[in-house]
């Protein structure tokens, strides 16, 4: 009985940490604000760094991937991209192709 409980107490934190991402519809925002340091505000780059706003939801997953994997050569982005889950990603990636570029053009 005493093995269980840790068990079932680490359960408990592993699937509520899922229900706190679902019940805050504002999380790919927030995580997506320290994206613009670099990348401007909503993804809208001013300077050279590639903007984000109205980029496919795959194409930034798989360019993140290839920073994680060290396939895409990187001053700091590949650190970066090993600092998000899976899943907090995604909705990073969702927030971005949801912005209109400057222009207004998607």
């Amino acid at each position: 009985m005493k093995r269980k409980m840790p068990l079932a107490g680490m359960m408990l934190c592993l699937f509520s940490a899922g229900a706190a991402h679902a019940a805050d519809p504002n999380l790919g925002r927030n995580l997506a604000a320290t994206c613009a340091n670099c990348h401007g505000t909503d993804g809208n780059s001013a300077g050279v760094m590639p903007a984000l706003a109205g980029m496919p939801k795959s194409k930034l997953l798989g360019t993140m991937g290839e920073f994680r994997s060290g396939a895409k050569p990187a001053t700091i982005m590949h650190q970066i991209s090993k600092g998000y889950t899976d899943v907090q990603l995604e909705l990073i990636a969702d927030y971005f192709a949801s912005r209109a570029p400057a222009g207004g053009l998607k």
